[in-house]
Parts: structure tokens; C-alpha cells; sequence
């Protein structure tokens, strides 16, 4: 009964987009009509105002597709150099996405970094800013992944087994001088891909992990998410939250967590702020602002596309991460197999926590290095990044200015260590080839 009535909801928002169609199209006609240079009224304060709110009615119905990274070039030592996407890797849930950026000549070592993005509901574009803060000084690569509802329910399911199987698919692809960074939700499944991959002896694990505003231990300064899943339970999300795709998308009949319904709860946490920017946004065009109503556009046209994700997944993570709490306490479990932090051992440790976080809360990421205890000391670090909140880890000036620059350093100098090391093996080598030979 809960399948069906969940459908329905499913169906009844694809419906009230249908049904806003005939609204959105007189709209759009009488925006264009005061927007017209020809139409007198159209500057004046009662055309603007029209104009304004034809606009705000616009971007409130709109179906929001996914945008792209457009990220067609960076700046290298001052010069301007092309950068090409492209894919190296792909499976049916997801794409890893390659920024290759057209350097003339030589290419100077520079750490390769794979940038694994959440699927919370968000495309990975939510993280253009953080790629290009570091495409000017390293090879980047990032995890794209694909809405369930355009995945054809005959690839089968997707959960957190599945999601660490893909993280070490693509470690193992790139290599072991990897730097992989994971931001939010991802920080669980990295770290338990890395737990396995040295618990096995895996000789591509990589180099160092960077895990950002990460629920390792959400026991630790539990926020409204955290309380929220565990006065719930998995059960409930399960009877309310999990829909089956409707006719005509090709995922149709795949059980999933809606994105719009995870927009709707992200949207519900700070809706005084959203009320307050739309406003904002009705007062900059009015007053002729173009500039901040043009922030407040690329803002929320990446805001408010969304995906959806696959059922098994969502719950599965709900379970593990927000219910019983089972990597903290030893308890998580990978294809049958124990997921043991203290397996850690050879591959570096970065920590990074928003002061205001309000998703991930201080001290919930940190937790890694408790875990991780074999790590040794001189291969971790921890930051947090006074006057943030969850967005401004991972993303705005101050992670460009302090966190991106630190996260790079840390990176840099594994680099510089573990080249220093094949140096010396290399002397070494030498040194008893000579003694050998005389």
C-alpha cells in the first residue's frame, strides 16, 4: 500500500509540472513583452516589476536539468590554457570525468587527485568551484555521478557495497600516487574503500585522503540531519521517503529516493534564507541589478537541479552511517568482510571541518583520525576553517584562500616525500650494483 501511495506522489509531482505549463507559457510571453526594448513600459518601475515577477514565477516552476561544469579553460603561471572533459572510466551509475588540461610541451609532476562527489542528491557540478580551484596546479579527476531515474532498472540495483566497489575500481585505475578527496557524504565510503584495499594489501591505494565536512561519526555534535535519522529509524524512511519511477523516464519502476524530495528537506532547514534571497533577487531586478541577480541565478540553477537516487542505496547508507553509527564502532561491513579502520596504514590522513557546519558538525570528520590509529602521526592533519558552514568547505573564497591551498601543500609534500624515497632507492640500487660488479 505505502508502493503505491508513493507512486503516486512521484506521479502527482510530475503532474503539477504538467499542469503549470499553460501558467508558465503566459508567463514567459508577458516577460518577453516588458523585457521588449520596444515596449515603453518596460522602463518603467510597474514594467519591471512585471518583468520581475514573471521571472521569479519562471525559476520557481522550472524543471532543473543538470547543468554542465563549463570549465573550458584555466590559468597556469599566468597563462591561459584549454581544458577538455573527458571520460576514463565509466560504469552504469556512474562516469569518472577527466580535466585535461592542453598544456604545451614538457608536463611538469603534479599531484593527481581524484575528487569523489556526493551523491546526496546534488550532480557533481555542485563541486565546479572546487575543481577549478585546483586545476591550475593538478591533474584532477572527479566521480559523475548518473541520476537513477535515467538508469534502466535492467542494470540492477546500487547500494554502499556497490559505491565502495566503484571507488576502488577507480583508485585501482588511476594508481597509487592518487590523492583522492571526498567531500560529505562520500568520506564513509572512501575511507572503507581504503580500509579494504590495504586490509587486502591493494598496492593501488592511494597516496593520501582528504575527507571534507564527512559524517565519519555523527555521535559527535549531532545537527538536525543526525537527530533526525536517529529518532526516525530506517524503517520510516523507508515508508516514506522511497518512490518507484514513473512512465516515461528510462529508470521507470526503479525504486528511489526522490532528489526533489531530498531539495524539500535541504530547502525546509533554511527556508527563511531562501525566502529572504528570492526577495533579494525580485528587489536586484527591479533596481536594475544585474550582477547580483545574476549570482543569485547561478546560485540556485545549480541549487535546485537535482537527482535521484537508488533506494537500496539511500537506505542502506541511512542505516549504517546515521542509525547504528557502524564505522565508529567497528561494525560495518563490506561484502561480508569487516571494514577495519586499523588496516590503514601507508596512506595519508587530511581532515577539514566547517566551524558553522550544520550538516556535518565539528568534530564528526576529525573522528577519522581516532579511527585510524596506525596512521602515522607525520601523515596527518587536521583543519578547521573558522566562519564556515558546510557549503564554504568545499566551496567560495575562503576555500579558495585557506582550505584549497592547505589541501594542495598537503598533497604536494606526499609527493615530494615519496619521490625523495624512489631517489634514494634508486641510489641505493646503484650504490650495491657497483659493489657487486668490483
Amino acid at each position: 500500500m505505502y508502493g503505491a501511495a508513493m507512486s503516486f506522489a512521484y506521479h502527482a509531482y510530475e503532474a503539477v509540472h504538467t499542469m503549470v505549463g499553460p501558467a508558465r507559457g503566459m508567463s514567459d510571453a508577458l516577460h518577453l513583452a516588458f523585457k521588449n526594448p520596444a515596449n515603453p513600459l518596460t522602463y518603467t518601475p510597474f514594467g519591471r516589476t512585471v518583468a520581475a515577477s514573471c521571472e521569479l514565477f519562471e525559476r520557481m516552476t522550472r524543471r532543473y536539468g543538470k547543468p554542465a561544469f563549463d570549465l573550458p579553460e584555466t590559468t597556469i603561471n599566468g597563462v591561459k590554457v584549454a581544458v577538455e572533459e573527458r571520460v576514463v572510466w565509466e560504469r552504469p551509475f556512474c562516469k569518472l570525468v577527466y580535466f585535461d588540461r592542453k598544456i604545451s610541451g614538457r608536463r611538469k609532476p603534479q599531484p593527481k587527485v581524484l575528487l569523489v562527489a556526493p551523491m546526496s542528491g546534488h550532480y557533481a557540478t555542485l563541486l565546479r568551484g572546487t575543481v577549478e580551484a585546483f586545476l591550475p596546479g593538478h591533474e584532477v579527476y572527479i566521480t559523475d555521478w548518473t541520476d537513477a531515474r535515467l538508469v534502466p532498472l535492467s542494470e540492477g540495483p546500487f547500494d554502499l557495497d556497490d559505491y565502495i566497489d566503484y571507488v576502488i575500481a577507480m583508485l585501482q585505475t588511476l594508481g597509487p600516487d592518487t590523492h583522492v578527496m571526498a567531500v560529505c557524504q562520500p568520506a564513509v565510503p572512501v575511507i572503507a574503500a581504503i580500509a579494504r584495499m590495504e586490509a587486502e594489501g591493494d598496492d593501488d591505494a592511494p597516496r593520501s585522503m582528504t575527507l571534507m565536512g564527512g559524517p565519519i561519526d555523527t555521535r559527535r555534535s549531532p545537527t538536525a540531519v543526525n537527530q533526525l535519522a536517529m529518532e526516525r529509524g530506517t524503517e520510516w524512511f523507508r515508508r516514506n521517503c522511497i518512490t518507484r519511477v514513473p512512465f516515461p523516464h528510462l529508470g521507470m519502476f526503479r525504486e528511489v529516493y526522490p532528489g526533489f524530495m531530498q531539495l524539500s528537506g535541504f530547502m525546509a532547514m533554511n527556508i527563511d534564507r531562501h525566502v529572504t534571497a528570492h526577495y533579494d533577487m525580485f528587489k536586484h531586478l527591479i533596481a536594475g541589478d544585474g550582477d547580483s541577480a545574476e549570482k543569485h541565478r547561478d546560485f540556485y540553477d545549480e541549487y535546485l537541479a537535482v537527482m535521484d537516487l537508488t533506494a537500496e542505496f539511500y537506505l542502506q547508507t541511512v542505516d549504517t552511517v546515521f542509525v547504528r553509527h557502524a564505522l565508529p564502532k567497528g561494525e560495518m561491513m563490506h561484502r561480508d568482510k569487516p571494514v577495519d579502520l586499523k588496516a590503514i596504514r601507508r596512506v595519508a590522513l587530511m581532515t577539514v571541518e566547517g566551524e558553522n557546519d550544520d550538516i556535518s558538525g565539528v568534530g564528526q570528520t576529525k573522528a577519522a583520525h581516532d579511527l585510524c590509529a596506525n596512521i602515522p602521526a607525520e601523515k596527518r592533519v587536521h583543519y578547521l576553517q573558522k566562519g564556515v558552514g558546510h557549503y564554504g568547505v568545499f566551496n567560495g573564497s575562503r576555500f579558495r584562500s585557506e582550505i584549497a591551498p592547505r589541501i594542495s601543500d598537503f598533497m604536494v609534500s606526499l609527493d615530494m616525500e615519496a619521490a625523495k624515497g624512489r631517489r634514494d632507492e634508486s641510489a641505493a640500487s646503484a650504490r650495491k650494483a657497483l659493489k657487486i660488479a668490483s
